[in-house]
């Protein structure tokens, strides 16, 4: 798909979760079209990052639920490109093994999940807004899950919960960011294919499984979540804020 006429070349984005999967696929499709964009994670990516023109993109390899490093990740956009334009939160954790039901969860690992999938939005968006502020306007958009919106008889209770409070964040985002032209959305993936869902490689009968109940009749991809992602950033969304755009093959309409 291209982005060619959406307007994202000379702008500059911040993607977190950005070493693998959706969050790799979306800072390289702004590259292609030309933006300045920040890979923020804690590793790096598996590519040559400098062949990907004609944009230009940077890694800053890091904490995200670090306050101050994001805080200098955000001025340092800013300082070399003069504006900030993009934010997405595609960070985020799946663990299977300590975040089970209620009475399973561990406790500490449901900190720690909350911390990275909730509170480094949080983190982000509070640099992000004055940045953007300066810029004359911008969009985010944050990747939650349609497990925010459903009960699931095999749970991950800290996962969900942090996707949930991603909605409600978003939302308030764009209330406070809508007076100065800074859009903010969230993104609600079906099951997708991407290194979250490793589990899918080991064992294929899984995915396959998960795909029979999906009326479309398979899982999602990362330039699936990509499409999505560019729409909301781009100025074809431009009427489009406080709201959530789900992707996932119809799940979330079954009966």
């Amino acid at each position: 798909m291209s982005f060619s006429d959406t307007g994202f070349s000379g702008k500059t984005a911040v993607i977190t979760g950005a070493a693998g999967g959706m969050g790799l696929n979306i800072a390289l499709d702004l590259v292609r079209a030309g933006a300045y964009v920040v890979l923020i994670d804690i590793k790096e990516p598996e590519i040559d990052l400098t062949a990907q023109g004609p944009g230009q993109a940077v890694m800053a390899k890091g904490d995200i639920t670090d306050d101050v490093f994001i805080n200098q990740v955000m001025n340092a956009a800013f300082t070399r490109t003069g504006r900030l334009d993009y934010l997405v939160n595609a960070a985020g954790v799946l663990w299977f093994d300590q975040d089970r039901s209620t009475e399973e969860v561990n406790l500490d690992a449901w900190d720690r999940i909350i911390s990275i999938n909730l509170k480094s939005m949080v983190i982000t968006c509070r640099h992000a807004l004055p940045l953007m502020r300066k810029t004359g306007g911008g969009a985010m958009v944050h990747v939650a899950s349609v497990q925010a919106m459903r009960g699931d008889d095999k749970p991950q209770v800290a996962y969900q919960a942090s996707k949930a409070g991603i909605i409600s964040l978003s939302k308030t985002v764009a209330m406070e960011g809508a007076a100065d032209g800074i859009r903010s959305n969230s993104l609600l993936p079906g099951p997708t294919v991407s290194p979250m869902q490793d589990r899918w490689v080991k064992d294929p009968a899984i995915q396959k499984a998960t795909e029979k109940v999906i009326p479309l009749g398979r899982a999602g991809t990362t330039q699936d979540m990509t499409n999505a992602t560019l729409f909301l950033l781009s100025d074809h969304a431009s009427y489009i804020t406080g709201t959530e755009l789900v992707v996932d093959g119809g799940l979330l309409a079954r009966p």
